[in-house]
C-alpha cells in the first residue's frame, strides 16, 4: 500500500505513552498515513507496558538510558539514535508530546532533518526554568520549534499567543489523557483492583495514594515529604497508604527505608496504567509531585495535594480540585489533615467541571494535522 503521509510519533515515558496512545489510534484510523512509533525508552518498562495496554508496539526501540546518565550524557544518545531514524526513514512530520528530554530531542532532531514538528501538551508554564527542572525549560524550547502546536486549555493558547507563536498555528483541543481514560473497559479496570486487593491494597473509604519522583524534589526536599507523609501515616493509622515506589535509586531507597515498617503502607513496583486509574478511582485523597495525575484525578473527584512550588497546571488549583504544598512539612499534614478528618463523601470535588478536556481532543488533533498537510 501507497501512503500519502509518514508520521513519526516520538515519547520515551509512561506519561507520554498514555497522552500519545490516543493520537496514535485516531490517525491510524486513516489509512492515508503510514505511522511509525518511536520509544527512545526514557523509562523502558513503564513505556513499553503502557504501550501494551493500547495494544500498541513501537517501531523503533532506542534504549538509550544508562545508569547515572547525565542530561547532557541521555541527550546526546537521544539525538544520535534519532538522527539514524530521519536518515533511513523518510519522515514528513514528526508528533512530540509534553516537556522531557525525549520531547525536547524529537523536536530538534526534527528541526535539523527539515520535518515539521507537531507538539501535544504545548503551552504549559511555569515560568521558572527551575520549577519544574528541567521540564519547563524543554517545552519553552520546544515552542521555538514547533509547527503547530495543541493546548490543553485556554490559559495554554495564551502563553503561546504571549510568546509571540503565530496564533494560526495554536490549537485548543484538550489533554489527551482524558482521551485515554475513555479507552479503560470497566472489565479491564475491575481486573486490575483485583490484582491490586492480593497485594493488600483495600478499597474503601480510607484509601490515600501517594507518587513522588520528580527531579526537583530528590533530596532536602524528598526527606521533607517523606517525613511529612510518615507523620500523617501514624497520625491517620486506620487509613491506608499506597504508593508505588519510583525505580529510580534516589527515591526508592529513601521510600523503602521510611516506610517498609507501617502495616498501613502498601510499597508496590510501578504500577501500570490501568492500576493506577483504578486507584485513583478509589481514593480518598492524593498526594503527587505528578504532572498527569493533577489531569486525571479531577475525572474522577478527587482532591490532590500537589507537592511542588510551582505548577504549570494552574487551571486545576483555580478550579478547587488541586492545592499547591511543596515540600513544606507544615503544609502538607495541614492540608492532608484538613481532608483525611473528614469523611470521604464531604472531600468530593465536582468532576463534570473537570478543566483539562472532555476526551475528544485526538480527533480534533487529526482534524488540524488533515488541514496542515491539505496546504
Amino acid at each position: 500500500m501507497e501512503y500519502m503521509k509518514t508520521i513519526l510519533l516520538i515519547f520515551g515515558t509512561r506519561p507520554e505513552a498514555i497522552k500519545l496512545a490516543p493520537v496514535i489510534l485516531e490517525l491510524r484510523k486513516n489509512l492515508e498515513y503510514k505511522i511509525l512509533i518511536c520509544n527512545t525508552e526514557q523509562q523502558k518498562e513503564l513505556s513499553n507496558q503502557t504501550l501494551s495496554f493500547f495494544n500498541l508496539k513501537a517501531d523503533f526501540n532506542l534504549n538509550v538510558m544508562l545508569p547515572n546518565q547525565t542530561l547532557s550524557g541521555v541527550q546526546s544518545r537521544i539525538l544520535s539514535k534519532l538522527s539514524e531514524i530521519f536518515e533511513n526513514n523518510k519522515i514528513d512530520a514528526a508528533i512530540v508530546q509534553g516537556d522531557t528530554i525525549t520531547t525536547l530531542c524529537g523536536a530538534l532532531a526534527s528541526f535539523y532533518n527539515k520535518v515539521p514538528v507537531f507538539h501535544v501538551e504545548a503551552g504549559l508554564r511555569s515560568y521558572n526554568l527551575f520549577e519544574p527542572f528541567p521540564e519547563e525549560a524543554m517545552r519553552q524550547m520546544t515552542a521555538r520549534i514547533a509547527d503547530l502546536h495543541f493546548a490543553p486549555t485556554q490559559r495554554n493558547v495564551e502563553f503561546l499567543k504571549k510568546e509571540n507563536i503565530n496564533s494560526k498555528n495554536i490549537f485548543l483541543v484538550g489533554n489527551t489523557v482524558i482521551d485515554a481514560l475513555f479507552c479503560l473497559s470497566k472489565k479491564v479496570l475491575e481486573t486490575a483492583r483485583k490484582s491490586l486487593m492480593k497485594n493488600g491494597v483495600i478499597f474503601n473509604d480510607k484509601l490515600i495514594l501517594i507518587t513522588v519522583h520528580r527531579r526537583e524534589n530528590h533530596g532536602e526536599r524528598l526527606d521533607e515529604i517523606l517525613r511529612a507523609i510518615k507523620t500523617i501515616v501514624e497520625k491517620y493509622s486506620d487509613h491506608q497508604f499506597v504508593l508505588p515506589v519510583h525505580p529510580n535509586p534516589n527515591v526508592k531507597d529513601k521510600v523503602y527505608k521510611a516506610f517498609s515498617k507501617y502495616k498501613n503502607v502498601v510499597l508496590t513496583e510501578p504500577l501500570d496504567y490501568p492500576a493506577l486509574v483504578a486507584l485513583m478511582q478509589g481514593t480518598k485523597l492524593i498526594l503527587t509531585d505528578s504532572g498527569g495525575i493533577q489531569e486525571e484525578a479531577p475525572a474522577f473527584g478527587n482532591p490532590v495535594l500537589v507537592m511542588r512550588y510551582e505548577t504549570e497546571r494552574q487551571e486545576g488549583v483555580e478550579a478547587g480540585f488541586a492545592k499547591l504544598v511543596g515540600a513544606d512539612y507544615d503544609k502538607i499534614l495541614k492540608e492532608a489533615s484538613n481532608i483525611l478528618a473528614k469523611d470521604k463523601s464531604k472531600t468530593r470535588v465536582d468532576g463534570s467541571k473537570n478543566p483539562y478536556g472532555d476526551g475528544k481532543a485526538s480527533k480534533r488533533i487529526l482534524e488540524q494535522i488533515k488541514l496542515f498537510f491539505a496546504k
